[in-house]
C-alpha cells in the first residue's frame, strides 16, 4: 500500500494505529485501483478490512462518499504539484517535475481516470468539484507556458494559443491511459504500469517541440526520448517523429 501515501493521505508504521477511516480510504483507493470501481462493494472493502460493514457505514453512508474523499485529497495533491513558484525563472528541472508529478498523482488514482464519465455522472457533488479542478489545472498549465517563455525555454504565445495548448496538455495527461486501454486492448488494464503511463510524457512535450527556443532544443529532444512509447507503431515511427 505504499504508493497510496502519495494521496496525503496518513500511512502509519507497523505499531502505531491507524484510524478506521483512513484504513478505509486506502483500502478502497487500493481496490479501487485494481480491481475497477464498479466491481468493488462496500460489502468487498469491509471484508477486505476485516471490519463489518456497519463499521463502514459508521464512517461512510456509501461508496459515493468514499469516492468523493478520495477525489478530495487527489486534488489536493494535484494542487500542490503544480504550485508554480514566483520567484525565480523556471528550468528544465521545474518541468520535468510538474510533468513526473502529475503522472504520478495520476496512477495513484487511476481508477478515477477509467470511469471519469461514469463517476461524474453519478454524482452532482464530484462533476461540480472536478469541473474546478479543471479549470484550475488549465490555469496552471498555462502559468507554466508563461514562465517558461520568461525563461528564454520556449518563444512567448499569444494568450488565445497558451489557452489551446493548455487544453491540448490536459487532454493528453487525462486520456493517455484509455488510449493505451483501447488502442491496445490485448493488454488489460491490470497490467498497465506506472512506466508506461508516463511514456505519456514524452506526448506532452512533442506538443511544446514547436515552440522551443534554439538554445533549449536539443535539451528537451534528450528528454523527451527518455518517456518514448514502446508500442510496436511509436518504434515504426521513430525515424519520423525525430525530425520533429
Amino acid at each position: 500500500m505504499a504508493n497510496l501515501a502519495i494521496l496525503g493521505l496518513k500511512t502509519t508504521s507497523a505499531d502505531e494505529l491507524m484510524k478506521t477511516r483512513d484504513k478505509i480510504l486506502l483500502s478502497s483507493l487500493e481496490l479501487f485501483n485494481e480491481q475497477g470501481e464498479r466491481n468493488v462493494t462496500t460489502n468487498h472493502i469491509a471484508a477486505h478490512l476485516a471490519i463489518s460493514p456497519g463499521n463502514l457505514y459508521y464512517h461512510f453512508r456509501n461508496k459515493s462518499d468514499i469516492i468523493y474523499e478520495i477525489f478530495q485529497e487527489y486534488e489536493k495533491l494535484v494542487d500542490f504539484y503544480l504550485d508554480i513558484p514566483e520567484n525565480r525563472p523556471m528550468t528544465l528541472g521545474d518541468m520535468t517535475f510538474y510533468l513526473e508529478s502529475v503522472f504520478d498523482g495520476f496512477w495513484s488514482c487511476r481508477f478515477f481516470h477509467r470511469d471519469l464519465e461514469y463517476l461524474l455522472d453519478r454524482d452532482t457533488r464530484l462533476r461540480g468539484d472536478y469541473r474546478e479542478f479543471t479549470n484550475r489545472c488549465l490555469a496552471a498549465i498555462s502559468r507554466i507556458f508563461v514562465k517558461l517563455a520568461d525563461a528564454g525555454i520556449i518563444e512567448p504565445q499569444s494568450a488565445s494559443l497558451r489557452a489551446a495548448m493548455s487544453l491540448n496538455v490536459w487532454l493528453v495527461i487525462t486520456n493517455w491511459m484509455a488510449y493505451l486501454k483501447t488502442a491496445h486492448a490485448a493488454k488489460a488494464s491490470a497490467s498497465l504500469t506506472l512506466h508506461e503511463l508516463k511514456q505519456g510524457i514524452y506526448q506532452v512535450l512533442t506538443l511544446e517541440m514547436p515552440y522551443l527556443t534554439p538554445g533549449h532544443r536539443e535539451q528537451v529532444m534528450v528528454l523527451r526520448e527518455k518517456y518514448r512509447p514502446t508500442m510496436p507503431e511509436c518504434e515504426e515511427a521513430r525515424e519520423t517523429s525525430a525530425s520533429l
